[in-house]
């Protein structure tokens, strides 16, 4: 059976809000995500591979992810 956190992981990424600001848009046209707003949280949220290619280019953006 698959491990519910280990999912998550492949198909969403938690960030600080502030940490989109100025890239929210792009990542929404590059990318299929959803991006929610959650308790000073940003969670983005799609399938395994865009949320590689969209951890990908935060990290080119200088998104620093964990």
């Amino acid at each position: 059976m698959t491990d519910a956190a280990r999912l998550r992981d492949s198909t969403e990424i938690r960030l600080p809000s502030t940490a989109l600001v100025g890239l929210q848009a792009e990542l929404e046209e590059r990318f299929v995500v959803t991006v929610r707003e959650d308790g000073g949280e940003v969670h983005i949220i799609g399938s395994p591979t865009e949320i590689k290619h969209a951890s990908e280019f935060l990290a080119r953006s200088g998104v620093a992810l964990d």
